[in-house]
């Protein structure tokens, strides 16, 4: 039963596998809508605020697989190898690391998001509105990561 119950951490290869996958996807989409924008901004004459919002768009699907990445390489070495080959940065020993790297993409995440409707709103109510929003997450998430982590990562 033991061996059996050991044997079961390889079944996070497939989420893993998965998370590289729509990363690498994410990846090809957004890099490929920077490319037409900056294709739409020479040709057509794009106005700067139109082309603005496009590369947001895109950056944001870019982070969106940065995050899908770290899952990915994080599930891996977690429950699988933990000899895989990744840069210092992205070294996970356990779930607060993968955590921790989460939330840093996601407040970039939130924060280009924010940007977006900043260049696009037409009302400071808007703006407002979202940046509270925003900025309660971000807030909330910097709460959450500090009360969450180990004593040992505090000192």
């Amino acid at each position: 039963m033991r061996r059996f119950i050991g044997l079961t951490r390889y079944s996070v290869v497939v989420p893993a596998l998965a998370s590289v996958l729509g990363a690498l996807l994410l990846m090809a989409q957004g890099s490929i809508a920077v490319v037409q924008a900056v294709i739409a901004a020479i040709v057509d004459r794009t106005s700067l605020k139109q082309t603005v919002v496009d590369v947001l768009t895109a950056v944001d699907a870019l982070l969106l697989g940065t995050v899908l990445l770290v899952i990915g390489y994080g599930l891996y070495e977690l429950f699988v190898d933990t000899g895989i080959k990744v840069p210092a940065w992205l070294q996970i020993k356990d779930l607060d690391d993968l955590k921790s790297k989460l939330i840093g993409v996601v407040v970039a995440i939130i924060a280009v998001i924010f940007v977006g409707v900043l260049v696009d709103a037409s009302r400071g109510v808007d703006v407002l509105s979202y940046g509270l929003g925003a900025g309660a997450l971000v807030l909330s998430l910097g709460f959450y990561a500090s009360s969450t982590r180990k004593e040992s990562a505090r000192k």
